[in-house]
């Protein structure tokens, strides 16, 4: 085939038109048994065409099962297709599926929940298996044969430097001018690491491609895929309180001195009150913001837009379908305000320490003492996992969770005498924030926690519930993080059991 001009942008050097083949035949280089990395985090710069094509193998009889690595979660045509059809055996280090969160609960998939800056670690030091295939969506492929990423930059880096098959994806849907919004640096291995130089989020380290070459190239297929983005959620009304509350502690901060009106870098976890919160600054005193994050959404581009915010690091961009269409459009706008780094970089404790990063992130639940269960249902059934969450919070300057005083229409409170699993541990988290208020933990021993967390943070229906049990702990014995531990633990189980956590 000739290339035609809108083609040779996009794959710069001749020897690419012999690789091009269909999504149909890339598959077939993906065999039983295997390990695929595969490039993208949220919904955003994923293979879509070749796991596509290979559940269709499968559905015609052929047998193949794949461990399957990632960045994050990403896209149905892989979490959802792949799943259904039977073929992942293993998957980490995160996800937002429903159809692969009931296979991990199910036991169906051997699932591994790790903190997302140790993932590439894991594979550089062989404590998990090198991928054989690296599946990847690119913009374009340089004359040397590196990658030109697309809206996401995850894993991607590390999967191509171990695996020995590379399968390209052209994104042909997505322009051009993300070109050179990316900043790949990967880290050597201990005990050669060499600190990582970046002392302000716009500050820039490494190169805008992805190093490949062109004999690890063995299948580009041209995509008309775009990403499967979520549709902006409404803000609830708790969503909306729990971001003013956030302000509101914000402020304090300011008239306290330990803040200035620049804030320091935001990291922001996806949802609503993530939202609520960015928006929320739009309208506030704030001013000269920066981000240092793992995932831009449509809040952080209109505060971006706005002038509140200059730059915003980040390893990928998910916004929603509409959000991400204006983005497309607005691509130069966006081209010095946003950086694209891989997650080793965008999630890394040494930079989120040096830099001093607000850190805000969601909790399941939350016991009296501070600790935050953000992962598992009831201690049992996984949610999604604890994603970046913990690369942030452990080395945060400060570190915030916030969740809803209460679940399931109030028959469930979010603020419990002791988690049932605990992600993070009292010793790093911060400040709580529920729509009821927040409550600053910082310089405060655990009782004196406990009674700032059910009086500023708990719901009424529940406040006075928990304040007993904390009372007859604290007489039960004279110790230094009081518990009930049978009725501690019973709060779980009476909800199990009468489908209410009220007494």
């Amino acid at each position: 085939m000739a290339f035609d001009y809108e083609m040779k942008k996009r794959l710069r050097n001749d020897c690419a038109e012999a690789l091009i083949m269909s999504a149909d035949e890339a598959a077939k280089l993906i065999e039983d048994g295997m390990v695929v990395g595969v490039s993208g985090f949220t919904p955003s710069g994923y293979p879509k065409a070749v796991p596509l094509a290979l559940a269709e193998r499968v559905k015609n009889g052929e047998e193949i099962h794949v461990e399957l690595f990632t960045g994050a979660s990403v896209g149905p045509e892989i979490d959802t297709a792949l799943v259904e059809a039977g073929i992942v055996t293993r998957r980490l280090p995160y996800q937002t599926n429903a159809t692969l969160r009931n296979a991990i609960n199910a036991g169906q998939v051997k699932y591994i929940d790790m903190h997302l800056s140790q993932s590439p670690q894991y594979v550089n030091m062989g404590f998990l298996p090198k991928p054989d295939v690296a599946l990847v969506e690119a913009l374009a492929i340089t004359e040397e044969g590196n990658l030109i990423l697309t809206t996401a930059v995850g894993n991607t880096p590390t999967f191509v430097k171990n695996a020995d098959t590379v399968i390209v994806e052209l994104a042909m849907k997505k322009p051009l001018a993300l070109e050179g919004m990316h900043d790949i640096y990967i880290t050597e291995n201990p005990p050669h690491r060499k600190p990582i130089n970046i002392c302000h989020p716009a500050d820039r380290i490494g190169t805008t491609y992805v190093e490949c070459g062109w004999d690890k190239i063995k299948a580009i297929v041209i995509s008309d895929f775009i990403d499967k983005t979520r549709p902006l959620a409404d803000i609830k009304e708790d969503e909306r309180k729990i971001g003013e509350n956030i302000i509101a502690f914000f402020k304090e901060e300011v008239k306290a001195g330990r803040l200035t009106n620049e804030l320091l870098p935001l990291q922001s976890g996806v949802g609503s009150v993530a939202n609520a919160v960015l928006y929320g600054l739009i309208d506030s005193e704030f001013e000269n913001l920066t981000c240092y994050t793992e995932v831009v959404q449509d809040s952080m581009l209109d505060l971006l837009r706005s002038g509140k915010a200059t730059m915003a690091s980040t390893t990928s961009i998910s916004p929603s379908p509409a959000g991400q269409e204006k983005f497309f459009e607005e691509v130069e706008f966006f081209k010095d305000k946003i950086i694209f780094r891989p997650e080793e970089i965008s999630n890394n404790p040494e930079v989120a320490r040096r830099l001093g990063v607000i850190a805000m992130n969601t909790a399941l639940e939350v016991d009296i003492y501070g600790n935050v269960n953000s992962t598992h249902v009831m201690g049992k059934k996984m949610m999604n996992g604890i994603g970046g969450s913990g690369d942030f919070s452990r080395n945060a300057g400060i570190s915030i969770f916030t969740t809803s005083s209460i679940a399931k229409n109030g028959d469930i409170s979010s603020i419990v005498p002791m988690v049932s699993h605990v992600d993070h541990t009292e010793h790093e988290v911060m400040v709580i924030v529920t729509e009821q208020g927040y409550a600053d933990l910082r310089g405060l021993s655990p009782k004196e926690r406990a009674v700032k967390i059910i009086e500023n943070c708990a719901h009424p229906d529940y406040r006075d519930q928990l304040m007993d049990y904390f009372n007859r702990a604290c007489a039960a014995a004279p110790c230094q993080t009081p518990h009930i531990l049978d009725e501690a633990l019973s709060w779980h189980a009476d909800f199990e059991k009468n489908g209410t956590m009220k007494k």
